[in-house]
């Protein structure tokens, strides 16, 4: 039955954006998790409507956004399901990438540093309480000293995620999961492991610089923070490599 595709949807709370903002978020989540799969029907008006407590309005313009995304299709007399990119939606194909070659991750990064920095000003502008104690949260769980590659790799991608969410602009959530985990340099820590303690520490004070900052709520110290860390980044990168 569709409905079962929504089990986890609650209902939608305003945090300084439109409604259908907060449901295309949702299921733009579900579709790229693999949780609403291709080819699959959405549930009907009506039960998405039950289901994320919003109107009919907010349901048809957040279904008009998906379409906008490429991530749906609407089959007249028929319902809309959920669609396969084509190549001309793929903003970014990693699939051309080199994710083994230092000098195309620092390529990323510059990528990165312009997306990210801008991110990160806006975050502090527009974070929620509940936006900030989670980024908070993700700090906490990246700064423990016991904390493995893998895990590292998957908490450190979350933190810049959340920073993304916290624009209320879908589009830099989008763009950052488009560049992907392997944007990420800790998930080549093994080229820094005779440094590891200090390039740790080092890490950890920029994400705690980034932090404070959009705690601040100091767009520009936010902005600088975040640019730093990605250039550092790109930097220890470069080194490692020579």
């Amino acid at each position: 039955m569709p409905t079962r595709l929504l089990i986890n949807a609650g209902p939608i709370k305003r945090r300084g954006r439109t409604l259908s903002d907060e449901v295309v978020e949702q299921l733009t989540e579900k579709i790229q998790s693999g949780s609403l799969e291709v080819g699959k029907k959405l549930p009907t008006e009506s039960e998405f409507v039950e289901a994320f407590g919003v109107s009919r309005s907010v349901i048809r313009e957040a279904i008009s956004q998906l379409q906008a995304r490429g991530l749906v299709e609407t089959r007249h007399g028929v319902g809309t399901f959920v669609r396969e990119p084509s190549v001309k939606d793929v903003i970014f194909d990693r699939s051309t990438m080199s994710p083994g070659t230092a000098q195309e991750l620092a390529a990323v990064l510059e990528v990165r540093a312009c997306l990210e920095s801008e991110a990160a000003g806006l975050a502090a502008q527009r974070r929620t309480d509940e936006q900030l104690a989670e980024l908070e949260r993700i700090l906490r769980a990246l700064v423990k000293e016991d904390i493995s590659r893998d895990i590292s790799v998957d908490v450190d991608f979350q933190f810049h995620e959340q920073i993304a969410k916290s624009t209320h602009n879908s589009h830099f959530l989008d763009l950052l999961r488009q560049l992907g985990k392997h944007a990420i340099p800790r998930s080549r820590l093994a080229i820094f492991d005779q440094e590891k303690a200090m390039y740790q520490q080092r890490l950890n004070m920029e994400h705690e610089a980034i932090f404070n900052a959009i705690a601040a709520q100091d767009a520009d110290a936010a902005r600088a923070a975040m640019r730093m860390h990605i250039i550092n980044s790109r930097q220890r990168m470069r080194s490692a490599s020579k």
